[in-house]
């Protein structure tokens, strides 16, 4: 959106030159003596860009133009998957800036500042280890971005446990009961990266539809990791998700990968007719 105006290296005003974009002549009507303006720039317009003086074709300068935009407000978001080790803090951009953004973060615990390790993957991602648990004290977590064109920066404060929230439910199975045509049982494992599910236990939220209608059941477990629904449809093919939450704080798991099962059905007698065979002789 800016305008751009370049010299040619050490040449006068008035000296006669060529101006090329990526190896391709720029039109007359860009220059300004030997002066290239470019209004009002976009994308597109990004690359290297020489001049050369115009009889001779030397080479008198060269540079590259980088078009971007200035970062905007970037987007923060803190989580405790595996309390009470610590929390994680992830972060993007709403918009690309097209150029290179350097980010920085701080995080500040009551008037202690704290180590946030970043990952090697993913780059926006860094880790906090808890220090202290049932701390009362809020934390305070600033993000800065900056590129060549400007800075812009959030900030988040929290409770530590506001922030707990499990990695949904793993090995998610559902099985028909046998001789039982509105049963399925359900089987699930607590998320791998729960550290403590001895001191820190969790409730589950069960969700289930059969395929045909849109209307989910719902079922809340206080404890344990299986379930038996009793009210299927006989001979419907069902749709089956769990989620997880800490017994006392935090908030809700995403839901896990939904698995499919059908109650058991009583297989069909088959039908026999048995052929008639007919004997015949020659006289």
């Amino acid at each position: 959106g800016a305008d751009v105006t370049m010299k040619c290296g050490s040449m006068d005003w008035d000296a006669a030159v060529t101006w090329t974009a990526n190896g391709t002549d720029i039109d007359e009507s860009h220059l300004n003596g030997s002066y290239l303006i470019l209004k009002n720039v976009d994308l597109s317009q990004s690359g290297q860009y020489s001049c050369y003086e115009g009889s001779s074709w030397h080479l008198k300068y060269q540079t590259y133009l980088r078009v971007g935009t200035p970062p905007k407000e970037p987007v923060l978001k803190c989580r405790s998957n595996n309390y009470p080790k610590g929390f994680y803090c992830s972060w993007h951009l709403p918009t690309p800036t097209y150029i290179p953004n350097t980010f920085n973060i701080s995080v500040i615990h009551g008037t202690k500042d704290m180590v946030c390790e970043k990952d090697a993957v993913p780059k926006n991602r860094c880790h906090i280890r808890y220090l202290q648990l049932f701390s009362t004290v809020k934390y305070k977590v600033t993000l800065t971005v900056t590129n060549a064109l400007g800075k812009n920066f959030t900030t988040l404060t929290f409770d530590e446990f506001a922030i707990v929230k499990p990695d949904p439910p793993e090995s998610v199975v559902a099985k028909p009961v046998p001789n039982n045509p509105r049963r399925l049982e359900v089987s699930w494992q607590n998320p791998s990266s729960w550290p403590d599910p001895e001191s820190f236990p969790l409730k589950f939220f069960l969700r289930y539809r059969p395929l045909i209608l849109d209307q989910w059941q719902h079922v809340e477990l206080s404890d344990g990791t299986s379930h038996t629904i009793t009210d299927a449809y006989a001979g419907k093919e069902y749709i089956i998700q769990v989620a997880a939450k800490d017994n006392d704080i935090g908030t809700w798991s995403d839901w896990s990968v939904a698995v499919h099962a059908t109650p058991w059905t009583e297989e069909p007698k088959h039908l026999t007719t048995e052929a008639q065979i007919t004997e015949t002789t020659s006289a």
